[in-house]
Order: C-alpha cells, then structure tokens, then sequence
C-alpha cells in the first residue's frame, strides 16, 4: 500500500468516525473508499468492521462522563446483547458470505430511516402505552446480528428501535449507538482474525481516522439541534439504501 493511499484512507476514516456516531452511517463512507482502493468486497466488509472499532472507542472516550453515569447495569446488559449478536453475525457472514443478505438491506436500511424520521408521530399515536419489556432487547440482538454480519446503516436501525422501543433520550441513544455497534464489530472481529481476509494496513489508517473522527462525535452533536440531526439521519439514510440498491 502506498503512503498516499494510506493517508487517503486516514481522511475517509476521520469522515467515517464522525458521520458513524451522528448518524450511524459510517459505512457510507469507509466502504466505498476501501472497495476504490482496491479490495475485494468480502475483504472490505470485514476491514471496515474492524476499522470501526476504532469510532467506538474514540466516541467512549470522549462521550461516557456525560452519557453513562446512569443505568450503568442496563447498559451493561446491553453490551452483552451486542457483543453475542456481533459474534453471531460475524459468523454468519464467514459461513454464508454477503450476497444472500444484500438483497434486503436496502429495504431495512430504508424502513429504519422511515421510522426514525416519524418516530415523534408515531409515538405520539401510540400514546403512554408502553411495549412489552422483552421488544427492545430482542430487537437489538437483531441489530447487532446485522452490524457482524453487514453493517452499513446498522446505526440507522438502532437508531429506529430506540426511538420506538425505548425510554432511551435520542442524545444518549446516538451515544449507546456507537457503543454497541463497537461491541458488535469487535466480537465480530474475533472471528474475522482467522479469516484471513482482513487488509490489515487499511485496517490500520481507516482505523486511526475512525478513532479521531469518533472523539470529535459527541462535541459535534451537541452543537446540532435534535430534529435537525434526526432529518438529515432519515435523509442519508435514504441516500444510503438507494446506493445499496443501485451497486
């Protein structure tokens, strides 16, 4: 790999860390540029998931004083969940690869923007009635299987189940977002490691870029009020799943 290369992809990662924690949309960035760089899509899939690793921990770092001094066994339970859905997820793609899911992550990618875009309204139509405590658990584990196994737009969805299926505050469900789907990559990573596929100098500028853009996340989204970053989330999101669709 070339310097210039391996400057190229510390940028996309930079971009990538910090469009992933505001919007759960980091592989809109880093995918495409690992696929222009070169590799071969099944070997950008799993560096991507590795280098995101990177946007998680950067995020942590700078947003856990404020996001988790409550509810710490929730969120520890939580991470659980993500961590056996990212497993589950890496497991799946080693063992079946991608193009069997392809077809209907479009269709996902756009249901999740849908709803998190009219969430409020939908809400406010469901009224106080609260969800069977099992929904919200279950539908991350879903989640998180999909951030293993995919990923692109997995912050999108998680964002959606959220916004419908918890108490979640929509600041802290950006921040829980990025932390989980870290969690998820990583246990998928786990498994990627014995692959073989992983281009590990891409790995390593996309990850150093993700991690910086990831610290920049938290400062960034209390700067964007919560309806415009919930807009323009719907709207990439539907970028996203019509570039899914047309590839």
């Amino acid at each position: 790999m070339s310097a210039l290369t391996f400057l190229l992809l510390i940028v996309a990662g930079v971009g990538a860390g910090l469009v992933g924690y505001l919007a759960g949309l980091a592989s809109l960035v880093s995918y495409p540029v690992l696929l222009a760089v070169g590799l071969p899509p099944i070997a950008a899939n799993v560096t991507n998931t590795v280098a995101l690793v990177g946007a998680s921990a950067g995020s942590t770092i700078r947003g856990a004083r404020f996001y988790l001094k409550t509810e710490r066994r929730q969120t520890l339970r939580e991470c659980g969940i993500a961590a056996v859905g990212g497993l589950a997820g890496g497991g799946l793609l080693l063992a079946g690869g991608e193009a069997s899911f392809q077809s209907i992550v479009p269709w996902l990618v756009l249901l999740a923007s849908g709803l998190l875009v009219f969430s409020p309204a939908i809400l406010t139509l469901h009224g106080e009635r609260p969800l069977p405590a099992w929904i919200y658990p279950a539908l991350l584990f879903m989640t998180c299987i999909y951030g293993g196994y995919f990923g692109a737009g997995a912050g999108v969805i998680y964002l959606a189940v959220t916004a419908l299926a918890s108490q979640m505050s929509f600041d802290k469900s950006v921040f829980v977002k990025s932390l989980l789907l870290g969690i998820s990559n990583f246990t998928a990573m786990l498994l990627f490691v014995f692959s073989g596929s992983i281009n590990w100098w891409a790995a390593l500028a996309l990850g150093i870029g993700c991690t910086a853009g990831g610290y920049l996340g938290p400062m960034v989204q209390r700067l964007i009020p919560e309806p415009a970053l919930r807009w323009s989330i719907g709207v990439a999101g539907l970028g996203l799943a019509v570039w899914l669709w047309v590839r």
